[in-house]
C-alpha cells in the first residue's frame, strides 16, 4: 500500500490533507508538467472529490503557489542550517550560501523549474515570487553583511538569477552540480567584493 492510499483510508487533518494533496501534485507535475495539470486530476490521483480540492487551493494558481512556497521555506531553512556553525570566513560563507542555493533548488527537481514557469502566466501571482525571494535574499545579505556591509540590490539579484539559471542547466545535465555550485560560488565572492579565484573549481 502506498503512503498516499494509505493516508485516504483514515480521516486526515486538514494540514494533513493539504499536505498529501501537495506531494501528490508534485508527483502529477513530475509526471506530466503544468500544462496537463487540473484540480480534477488532482483530486482524481488522491483519492478525493473536485469540491474537497478546490476548498484548500481554489484553482490550480493556488496549488502553484503553494508548491512554491513549500519550495522558498526549504531553501531558506537549507541555509539557515548551513549556516549554524559556519566559520566566520567570507570564502567559507560565500560557498555555504552558493551551495544551500543549489543543492536545494536540484533536490527540488524539473517540477520546481515547471512551477516557477506556471507561476508568471498568472498576473495575479505575480507578487509571490517576489515575497518568497525577498525573504531568502534577507537571509543572504545578513550573512554577507558582516564581511562586505550591506549588498546592494542589484548584486543580490544577480546572485538569484545565476543561481537559478546554473541550477536549470545542472537539471538538464549539460554542467554538474559541482561545477554549478562551484560558479555560483564565484559570482556570490565576485558580489561580496572577493576574488572568484578563491571559490575553487571542484568539477564532478
Amino acid at each position: 500500500m502506498t503512503n498516499v492510499a494509505a493516508q485516504t483510508r483514515r480521516r486526515l487533518s486538514r494540514q494533513e490533507r493539504r499536505t498529501q494533496l501537495l506531494e501528490v501534485a508534485r508527483e502529477l507535475i513530475r509526471d506530466a508538467g503544468t500544462d496537463e495539470f487540473t484540480l480534477g486530476r488532482l483530486a482524481e490521483r488522491a483519492g478525493v472529490t473536485k469540491p474537497l480540492v478546490y476548498g484548500h487551493f481554489g484553482d490550480r494558481a493556488g496549488v502553484f503557489a503553494e508548491l512554491y512556497r513549500e519550495f522558498e521555506e526549504r531553501q531558506r531553512k537549507t541555509l539557515a542550517a548551513a549556516l549554524a556553525d559556519a566559520e566566520p570566513d567570507v570564502t567559507v560563507v560565500t560557498g555555504l550560501v552558493a551551495g544551500a542555493y543549489i543543492d536545494c533548488c536540484l533536490a527540488e527537481g524539473r517540477e520546481l523549474a515547471d512551477v516557477v514557469a506556471a507561476l508568471a502566466g498568472f498576473s495575479t501571482l505575480a507578487g509571490i515570487r517576489q515575497e518568497a525571494e525577498d525573504a531568502y535574499l534577507a537571509m543572504y545579505r545578513e550573512a554577507l553583511e558582516p564581511f562586505t556591509g550591506p549588498p546592494s540590490l542589484a548584486g543580490l539579484q544577480a546572485v538569484t538569477g545565476a543561481g537559478d539559471a546554473l541550477a536549470r542547466t545542472a537539471l538538464s545535465g549539460r554542467i554538474s552540480a559541482a561545477q554549478a555550485r562551484s560558479t555560483l560560488t564565484a559570482v556570490v565572492l565576485a558580489v561580496a567584493g572577493g576574488s572568484p579565484k578563491t571559490a575553487g573549481t571542484q568539477e564532478a
